[in-house]
């Protein structure tokens, strides 16, 4: 008889409490550094999540075993309406050396959110400094989607060199910014927020083996807590507490269809549970992503791109 796993759960995730925020940060320069977006512009996006559903879809990945047949895979669906800049930020040595504000604000942004007083100046005279990088603050046009109407802000950072970057500021300082200027096929990691499920007790939380029935001190608990001495209580041991509401990133998800509503109609009649009917642009892509419906999700180029992903071409035809 083999012995059961005394416990599951990496160590590499702790402490395991609730995220800080929803929209978690990117570490933008590692994205930048891989070079998979050649030309210049956003290198995420934020989208939001609409629920999961079946695409019928024809195969024409090469040496793939279901080739030119039309197969079902799981797909998750994102919207994304259009981003606007909120400011911009300069960085050297990756400290912040100034920032510019979008004075063309929206009326209800400026509602919402407090703007600083001390930031003032234009990007042609923070353009003159000596500085290593641009970012860019945005927010989404959120109120666009019937969700909510409090805008997401998050920094996102710019590809391209420092030249290239302030270019393509200073053309999409006062435009809308869609989902398919940035993001239109190939992989991208999905950064995110899981589902919460509040207090949990080892068994659920870390995947420890029930102990018998005939066990004197309760099924659900764990069998040892270590040694008498010394006498104390090891933070390695899986205990009770919080279970979800985690920052988690899923690498590599293939993107399967790209598109707006006013194209094509991809709602069902009605509308998706728990979320509606979506009404801007939207991202379908394979496979699971982590969240609740309406979940605000940070959409990035992939840091680490896999290649057997990158290979995938599916022909997308419907939703099911």
């Amino acid at each position: 008889m083999s012995n059961p796993a005394p416990r599951h759960g990496s160590l590499q995730f702790f402490p395991r409490k609730r995220a800080a925020r929803i929209l978690p940060n990117v570490n933008w320069h590692s994205v930048g550094l891989n070079g998979n977006k050649k030309d210049a512009g956003l290198l995420g996006f934020i989208g939001y999540k609409v629920g999961m559903m079946s695409a019928y879809l024809k195969d024409n990945t090469a040496h793939s075993l279901t080739k030119g047949q039309k197969i079902i895979i799981p797909v998750t669906i994102i919207e994304c309406p259009t981003l606007k800049i909120l400011s911009t930020r300069f960085y050297k040595d990756k400290k912040v050396l100034g920032e510019v504000m979008n004075k063309n604000l929206d009326k209800e942004l400026k509602r919402k959110i407090k703007i600083g007083k001390n930031i003032k100046g234009s990007i042609e005279e923070m353009e003159k400094k000596d500085f290593d990088d641009a970012r860019v603050i945005v927010y989404s046009q959120v109120r666009k989607t019937g969700i909510k109407k409090s805008p997401d802000i998050l920094e996102i950072g710019l590809s391209g060199s420092k030249e290239q970057k302030i270019e393509w500021i200073k053309n999409n300082f006062n435009k809308e910014i869609s989902v398919k200027d940035v993001i239109k096929e190939g992989v991208v990691d999905v950064h995110a927020v899981t589902k919460g499920k509040g207090l949990q007790g080892t068994i659920k939380r870390f995947g420890l083996t029930l102990k018998g029935h005939k066990s004197e001190k309760g099924q659900r608990t764990l069998g040892s807590g270590g040694p008498w001495h010394p006498s104390r209580v090891d933070f390695t041991q899986p205990r009770a507490g919080q279970m979800g509401f985690f920052t988690r990133v899923v690498y590599n998800n293939k993107i399967v269809n790209s598109g707006s509503i006013n194209e094509k109609d991809i709602n069902p009649n009605h509308g998706f549970k728990h979320y509606g009917k979506i009404r801007t642009d939207y991202l379908i892509v394979r496979g699971s992503i982590q969240g609740p419906q309406k979940r605000a999700l940070v959409i990035a180029y992939p840091i680490r791109p896999s290649k057997a992903r990158v290979k995938l071409n599916y022909e997308f035809i419907e939703l099911r």
